[in-house]
């Protein structure tokens, strides 16, 4: 999971990128970047750090231009290093320029990586965003395409999740893979600036009231020449299947505040807790207590469903990073301790109905009860918002190995026992698809297994 912005039409663009990053570091905080345009030359700007770190009025000052486009990172494809950091550049003096930051995985990775450098195509890093912007640059280059048609062939040969942005030194580009698996929405200023990003929050910071997702397989070219906006090939795609939207953006990912797939965020995380709460009827608690932050509108529909009351009871420092996101897992073990602390004297002999929005790994959540029980908890009993997560993502998310996620280890009961709870439940495939409103539209495979794209 990244995120990516794209500006055009405004001499700000650096500045507008800088405020949109921001509204969407939550999508990725080991490293960020930015490419800028000024028609002439591509200025290239990236680093391990945060973004408001990263990118200080000294730094915009020097990313001079009318076009741009950035991405925040937590590695999935690549180290956590600055090669791998987005967006790439392909560079030349006489030729083109191009720079790509992109959203997602590529699950024909090394195939297509093979097929490159078989091509004498070098690559500098890991990461499936250079592969794309050296897929289209061989293109254009080499095969003598124009950067739409390498677009379409991109997404003819190359399999995976990708929300995407291209600049060139006079145009930006958007595509999205044909699953439209990431979510990716844009729209102009009142002045006619373009704004893209992964999610609506990002519009929202900018003042961009009008907005539409990037349509699946579709491209957007803007330019000095207006916006072009191309539907997917029916060549290439007579039969486009359905969306595969993950239902991970909705379960934890985006922010609450943003919309995306024809849904409110928040409104999705209510429905969980409320059908959390209608398979525990009967269920006596004093109180129900989320894990913060992404677990609050989940807690807040259960509570409103079962009449339970609500409290915060959980206190989150948000000066640290999301945990999940953390690249390496001794970092969010030791992240749990200073990420969370307890109302003082508040769980002493009470039972409460602790509500997550997913588990892992199970270190972390297996923390949080151990604070809530040295703090005089007397019951504790588990609710999460999401199915099992018993198979590995391929498509963005942080879980390469099935052996690292703690459902595909142990039973329910064993995690019951070894978290430390008296009970644990979650949330049903089934009950999960009432929660949205078109549930054939989106893929499930961290649940079952069932994948949409092989590589």
């Amino acid at each position: 999971m990244c995120g990516i912005i794209g500006i055009f039409g405004t001499p700000d663009a650096a500045l507008m990128a800088s405020i949109g990053l921001f509204s969407i570091q939550h999508r990725g905080q080991e490293s960020c970047g930015m490419a800028v345009s000024d028609g002439k030359v591509i200025r290239l700007r990236k680093q391990m750090g945060l973004v408001k770190q990263v990118f200080d009025q000294d730094c915009l000052q020097t990313l001079k231009g009318s076009i741009a486009i950035g991405h925040v990172r937590y590695p999935t494809k690549g180290s956590a290093t600055e090669f791998n950091t987005q967006p790439h550049l392909v560079d030349t003096l006489s030729g083109p320029s191009y720079a790509l930051a992109s959203n997602g995985d590529i699950v024909n990775y090394q195939e297509m990586r093979k097929f490159l450098e078989g091509e004498n195509v070098y690559f500098k890093s890991d990461n499936d965003g250079e592969l794309l912007v050296k897929y289209i640059a061989y293109q254009v280059m080499r095969k003598g395409e124009g950067i739409i048609e390498a677009i379409r062939n991109l997404m003819r040969d190359i399999k995976g999740a990708y929300s995407t942005v291209l600049c060139t030194r006079d145009a930006l580009y958007m595509f999205r893979d044909p699953h439209s698996i990431r979510p990716m929405v844009w729209g102009k200023t009142p002045q006619g600036v373009v704004v893209v990003a992964s999610e609506s929050v990002a519009l929202d910071t900018l003042e961009i009231t009008d907005r539409q997702e990037i349509p699946a397989a579709g491209i957007i070219k803007v330019s000095d020449d207006g916006i072009r906006i191309l539907e997917n090939d029916p060549n290439l795609y007579r039969k486009l299947q359905r969306p595969q939207h993950c239902i991970f953006e909705h379960i934890y990912f985006s922010r609450p505040d943003s919309y995306h797939f024809g849904e409110d965020v928040y409104r999705v995380r209510e429905n969980l807790g409320a059908a959390l709460a209608r398979q525990d009827k009967g269920l006596k608690a004093d109180y129900v207590v989320p894990v913060p932050d992404s677990s609050n509108f989940i807690g807040l529909g259960y509570s409103q469903e079962s009449g339970i009351p609500l409290s915060l009871g959980l206190i989150r420092n948000h000066y640290i990073g999301r945990t999940f996101i953390k690249p390496e897992q001794t970092i969010r073990d030791e992240s749990v301790r200073q990420k969370f602390n307890l109302l003082p004297n508040f769980f002493r002999d009470k039972s409460v109905v602790l509500i997550d929005d997913s588990i892992v790994r199970g270190t972390t959540i297996r923390k949080i009860v151990r604070l809530i029980k040295t703090a005089g908890a007397r019951e504790i009993h588990l609710r999460i918002g999401s199915p099992q997560v018993s198979h590995s993502c391929f498509y963005g998310i942080d879980t390469p190995t099935r052996n690292e996620l703690i459902a595909n280890r142990m039973s329910l009961d064993a995690i019951r026992d070894y978290a430390g709870v008296d009970s644990i439940q979650h949330i049903s495939i089934s009950d999960l698809q009432t929660c949205v409103s078109k549930a054939e539209d989106y893929c499930y495979a961290c649940f079952n297994g069932d994948y949409p794209l092989k590589a």
